[in-house]
């Protein structure tokens, strides 16, 4: 969802609104070149200087940091030219895009602006197409630097793109149809189900330390019937305990003997029944709930974008440290998996960025925020750290839980939820909307659509920092309360 009113073919044909000769004026000459609009990257400096500050920390700790083995700092390596490539090739292509979209009258007009002679201007939309077509062809270029046709990731990793793919068709399909908020609820669902089906990982989630009394076991299988615990079995020491190796903190994975994990880790309440659907449920669920969460949390200029661009980066670097502190290939694997999809998904999102930050040349459209959604749900699920990337998604979490009145039915809920403009001053305020736009208006006053995106986006770069605080106190609650074993290390997601 963009802050835009859907513009209409026939719409030339209504009389314009009443206006001062000089207003009426600066409007019909905007209206009128707004066809035939050039437009430019012209945030491209302020975009690569603010990317600078993550991307020097982020190869610095693959190259320099972490010992990391050298056939997979190569293969990260050619995924982030590939990566930077895109993000040259997209910010070429969204201009030329954004004119056929002009042609088939896909654009709107910032509702934000409204009153203003910027609030006149067709502003093209649906610009996702661009970013997820590129997105796309980097990642199926990339299969024939790393993958194998007999490697095991090619049938997950392919799988991924189907359904990335498929979010993007039916995000566009969105775009020009409009469709209704309950349809819209099912489209991520039909586009995990490639990602479902090809999906061989484990189906556990690790319980942290503290709950565990309260739960009554160490790790929740979600492929286990009446108790069974024979998947777990097939890889002995999956059950995570915690203990220090030469002084350093960290998870680790435990070589333990079948005995103490059917008797203790992994030991199921008589009658609990749980079998690996419930698991993919979870997966579809999750799925549903990245892309929809992105869609809502939206309406100002960069706001989409901007929180992908933060939540791609906080993702690489959370992938970084796991691999560099694992010492289990597969482990590793799975974290370089999400990088492989992360790195284009970041670059070319911060190239759509140079144009869509305040104020506006473009749109994203439903097309990008149910692609970027289904992007990072995919790789949190093959990378098997869908937990943590529930707590990097916590600024939509809280926005969701705001919204479910109004999305329920409970309260009246317009086509869109944004705050008022004052056309005079060219300050937003707070609405009774349940968004966290409206919360934060309301909380900290008037403020200027810029100064709210960047008060947002920071709000998600501090829920992020407090994330890693918070996994770094759970390991430390781990080691402290943990019994000393021969472990193999294995960091804790």
């Amino acid at each position: 969802m963009t802050a835009r009113k859907r513009g209409s073919s026939n719409g030339a044909a209504r009389p314009p609104p009443k206006a001062s000769d000089e207003t009426h004026k600066k409007t019909e000459q905007i209206t009128a070149n707004s066809s035939e609009l050039s437009i430019t990257p012209s945030k491209l400096g302020q975009i690569l200087k603010v990317s600078a500050f993550f991307f020097v920390p982020y190869f610095y700790l693959i190259f320099y940091h972490y010992q990391i083995d050298e056939e997979l700092k190569r293969s990260i390596l050619i995924n982030a030219v590939l990566s930077f490539a895109g993000f040259f090739i997209t910010l070429f292509l969204i201009p030329v895009a954004t004119k056929y979209l002009l042609r088939r009258d896909l654009y709107g007009k910032d509702i934000n602006k409204k009153g203003t002679p910027q609030g006149s201007i067709k502003v093209p939309e649906t610009l996702g197409i661009v970013v997820g077509i590129v997105f796309l062809v980097l990642a199926i270029l990339f299969q024939s630097f790393n993958f194998t046709s007999d490697s095991n990731w090619l049938v997950e990793y392919n799988a991924a793109l189907v359904s990335i793919c498929f979010m993007i068709l039916l995000g566009f399909v969105d775009d020009v149809l409009d469709v209704p908020w309950r349809v819209k609820l099912l489209l991520p669902s039909i586009a995990a189900l490639p990602l479902l089906m090809a999906y061989a990982g484990h189906t556990t989630i690790i319980i942290p330390k503290p709950l565990i009394q309260y739960v009554g076991i160490g790790v929740l299988d979600l492929g286990t019937v009446n108790g069974d615990v024979s998947g777990v079995r097939e890889r002995r020491g999956a059950t995570n305990c915690y203990g220090t190796v030469n002084g350093d903190v960290r998870g680790l994975r435990c070589g333990i003997d079948e005995d103490y994990l059917m008797n203790s880790c992994c030991s199921l309440p008589a009658g609990f029944k749980l079998r690996g659907w419930i698991y993919k449920l979870y997966m579809g669920l999750l799925a549903v709930f990245c892309t929809n969460s992105i869609n809502i949390h939206a309406g100002l200029n960069g706001l989409e974008a901007g929180q992908t661009a933060v939540t791609a980066s906080a993702i690489l670097i959370h992938n970084v440290m796991q691999i560099g502190a694992s010492s289990d290939p597969e482990y590793k694997q799975a974290h370089a998996f999400s990088i492989y999809l992360v790195q284009p998904l970041l670059t070319t999102s911060l190239a759509l960025l140079c144009y869509n930050w305040y104020p506006s040349s473009v749109f994203v459209g439903d097309t990008y925020t149910y692609f970027a959604g289904m992007t990072m749900a995919v790789v949190g699920i093959l990378g098997h750290f869908s937990e943590t990337l529930l707590i990097f998604f916590l600024p939509q979490v809280l926005n969701f839980l705001l919204s479910i009145p109004q999305l329920s039915g409970y309260y009246v809920c317009p086509r869109h939820r944004l705050p008022r403009f004052d056309p005079q001053t060219g300050l937003l305020t707070g609405t009774d909307d349940g968004t966290l736009v409206n919360l934060f208006l309301r909380c900290f006053g008037q403020l200027s659509e810029k100064s709210l995106c960047l008060l947002l986006l920071g709000f998600q770069i501090q829920t992020h920092n407090i994330s890693e605080a918070i996994a770094v106190a759970v390991s430390l609650l781990h080691v402290a309360n943990a019994a000393p074993s021969s472990c193999e290390t294995r960091p804790l997601q």
